[in-house]
This record gives C-alpha cells, structure tokens and sequence, in this order.
C-alpha cells in the first residue's frame, strides 16, 4: 500500500509510570500488534528512555527522541510531567514534532474534564474524534 510522505500511523500516551493510557491507528501500513503488544511497547519504550537519559554524555538530555526504521519512524515528546507522546509515521513525514505538540495540546484539554483523572486510560469518544481531526489534518 502506497502512502503520502506525511501519513501518521497512530499515536501512543504513556504516563509517567510507563503505563500506556492511550492509542490508536489511523492508517494501515504497519503490521497489526494486539493490545498487550501496545502494553508491552510502551513501557519498553519508556524504559528506553529513561536509560538513554540517564546514559547521555550531555546533562539534561530528555531521552530517545525520534526512532527511525526503513517504513516506519517514532518520534517521542515528553513533557514536563513525564507524559511521553509518541507518533507513529512515515519516515519522510515533514513535521512529526508539530503534530506532536497539537496532540499535546489536544490531551491538555481533556485535563480540563472533570471525569478524567490524569494519567489514567482515556476512554472518551470527544478525545478520540478530537485527536483523529489533529493526527489526519497533519
């Protein structure tokens, strides 16, 4: 299957625990994991990062910040808290960390409701329809 050089694939939140609380697909192209695959990916992921921060030769690094494949490439954003966001795309995708930054604001949004409780599962059917309109409009 052809893509354009700016398909998103998916999205992962992971907390600052290494919990994953939030993902989902948004084009085809890569092979399908199952929900414990996601699980697992997530907290490997996280610990990942965490070593790499701690192993950089340059104080304050902030960690692994884009992994690069031949189809596919992960580019993370932590944010102050610890929340990880990272963004499946293709590899020749222009601008991964803009729309990582609309995804994190989309998620700093959700904070504001008060029957979320942060850095747990987002199961929410306005978050879902207000991060595809983010991640397909890149």
């Amino acid at each position: 299957m052809a893509h354009s050089s700016q398909t998103c694939f998916g999205v992962l939140v992971i907390n600052k625990a290494g919990g994953l609380i939030y993902h989902k697909n948004y084009a085809e192209g890569l092979a399908q994991l199952s929900s414990n695959d996601y699980l697992i990916l997530a907290s490997t992921f996280h610990s990942i990062h965490a070593i790499a921060s701690r192993i950089s030769p340059v104080p304050g690094s902030s960690g692994v910040e884009v992994i690069e494949a031949e189809t596919f490439k992960m580019t993370c954003l932590q944010t102050p808290t610890g929340t990880k966001f990272v963004l499946l795309t293709t590899p020749s995708h222009p601008h991964p960390d803009q729309v990582l930054r609309k995804v994190y604001e989309t998620y700093a949004d959700h904070l504001k409701d008060p029957f979320y409780t942060a850095e747990m599962p987002i199961r929410s059917e306005a978050f879902d329809v207000k991060m595809a309109t983010v991640v397909r409009g890149a």
